[in-house]
C-alpha cells in the first residue's frame, strides 16, 4: 500500500501539536485542509487514528503505533530536504580538476587562495595531467584545457584573459645562427618543441600576420612536454622555443633575463574549464 507523503505529514503535525489550528499554521494550509487529509488517510487505512472532542485530540492505540513509526522517518525526510537545499545554496563537497601542464601556470597561489577564500565549504583536488582521457567516467568534475575542440556533450567556460606565444631565443643563439625576421624561417633553425605526451606529434607553431593565421612546420630537434625543459635548454643558447608571452613565476623571470623576443605572434588563445553539460558547476561558481 503507497500512503501520500503529505497526509503522513499532516497526521504527524497533528500527533505533536494536538491542535488542528496550531497544526494548519505550521504546515501552512487551512484547518479544513488538515482535517480532510487525516480523514483520508484513515480511509486509505480503513482504521480510526485519532479521537477528536470539541475540546482535545488524543491518539487511539493505532494512531500511537503509526506516530511511533511514521514520526523519526518524517524528521529524517525533512532533514535530508534541507541539508540539500543548503547544498543548491552555497557550494560544498569535492571539486576535482584535472589540468593540462600548459594551463598549470594559471593556477597560481592567489587564484587558489581567492577561490578556498570565497568558497570555504569546497575541498579542491587538482591533477595535473596531459593525459587524453574522460574526466566524467574518471571521476573529476571539470578539466582546464587550451580552448579548442570540446566534446559536443561538455561546456566550455573562459577561465583566463586572451593568452599569446611567441618563438624566442637566448642572444648567445642569435648571435651563431642568425636571427630569424619572419616566423617562415624558422624552419631553418633549430627548434624545441611541445607535446602533451609520447606518441603525439609536437604541438602546431601557429603564427599570425596582419590577421591571417598561418603554421610554421618546424622540426624541432628536441621534444618535450615540460615548458620549463624548453626554458632552461633555450637559455643555454643552442635551440628557441614557443612559449608563453607573460607566463608566470619563475618562467617570466628567465625570459626577461636571457631571451630575446623573435617578431610574429601566435593567434590569442583563451584557457577554458570544461565539464558536463548538465553539471551545475556553472549555476554554483557564478560562471
Amino acid at each position: 500500500m503507497q500512503l501520500d507523503k503529505n497526509a503522513l505529514d499532516v497526521f504527524v503535525t497533528v500527533a505533536e501539536t494536538r491542535n488542528f489550528r496550531l497544526a494548519a499554521e505550521k504546515l501552512g494550509v487551512t484547518r479544513p485542509a488538515v482535517s480532510q487529509a487525516l480523514r483520508r488517510l484513515e480511509e486509505r487505512l480503513n482504521i480510526a487514528l485519532m479521537r477528536r472532542t470539541t475540546r482535545s485530540i488524543s491518539l487511539t492505540e493505532a494512531g500511537e503505533r503509526l506516530y511511533a513509526e511514521v514520526a523519526p522517518a518524517i524528521a529524517q525526510l525533512n532533514r535530508a530536504v534541507v541539508d540539500i537545499t543548503e547544498l543548491s545554496g552555497e557550494p560544498r563537497g569535492q571539486l576535482r580538476l584535472a589540468v593540462s601542464s600548459i594551463a598549470e601556470r594559471i593556477m597560481n597561489g592567489e587564484l587558489l587562495a581567492s577561490f578556498i577564500g570565497q568558497f570555504p565549504h569546497i575541498e579542491l583536488d587538482i591533477t595535473i595531467t596531459d593525459d587524453e582521457f574522460d574526466i566524467v567516467a574518471q571521476g573529476y568534475d571539470a578539466g582546464v584545457r587550451l580552448g579548442e575542440i570540446i566534446a559536443q556533450d561538455m561546456i566550455a567556460v573562459p577561465v583566463s584573459s586572451p593568452q599569446r606565444q611567441i618563438a624566442v631565443a637566448a642572444p648567445a643563439y642569435l648571435a651563431r645562427y642568425g636571427t630569424p625576421q619572419h616566423p617562415n624561417e624558422l624552419i631553418h633553425h633549430r627548434c624545441i618543441g611541445w607535446r602533451k605526451m609520447p606518441g603525439l606529434s609536437p604541438y602546431r607553431w601557429e603564427f599570425a600576420d596582419q590577421g591571417r593565421e598561418f603554421d610554421v612546420a618546424v622540426n624541432p630537434q628536441l621534444t618535450t612536454n615540460d615548458m620549463r625543459v624548453m626554458i632552461r635548454t633555450a637559455c643555454a643558447g643552442e635551440a628557441l622555443p614557443l612559449v608563453w608571452k607573460k607566463p608566470s613565476g619563475l618562467i617570466l623571470i628567465v625570459v626577461n633575463l636571457c631571451l630575446y623576443w623573435i617578431a610574429g605572434y601566435r593567434p590569442l588563445r583563451v584557457f577554458t574549464s570544461t565539464f558536463p553539460a548538465e553539471s551545475n558547476l556553472r549555476q554554483s561558481f557564478g560562471r
